[in-house]
C-alpha cells in the first residue's frame, strides 16, 4: 500500500528532511546512504542504497574482541610459568 504523500521543505544549505513515517517503514538510519535520481523536469527518485560491507583486511578490524577475554596481568604471568615447568 503506498505511504500518503508528505511534503519536505529544501533548506537554504540545500537539506531535505525525510518523513519520520518513511524513515522507519524503510529502517533508514544516521549514515546511511540515498541515491538521487533525476527522472523528469520536476521529479526525483530517490533509492535506499544496501551498506556496503568492507571486504578484505578491513573486515577483519575488530573480529578478535569477539573471542578476547579481560585477563590480569597475574593470570598471563602464572599460565607462562606454567609453561617454564
Amino acid at each position: 500500500m503506498p505511504t500518503p504523500s508528505k511534503i519536505s521543505v529544501v533548506t537554504e544549505r540545500g537539506q531535505v528532511s525525510i518523513p519520520a513515517q518513511l524513515r522507519k517503514e524503510l529502517s533508514l538510519e544516521k549514515g546511511q546512504q540515498l541515491l538521487w535520481e533525476k527522472t523528469g523536469e520536476h521529479e526525483i527518485r530517490v533509492t535506499v542504497l544496501p551498506e556496503r560491507k568492507p571486504r578484505g583486511a578491513m573486515a577483519m578490524l575488530g573480529f578478535a574482541k569477539r573471542f578476547r577475554q579481560t585477563r590480569r596481568t597475574e593470570d598471563w604471568m602464572a599460565e607462562l610459568r606454567e609453561g617454564e615447568k
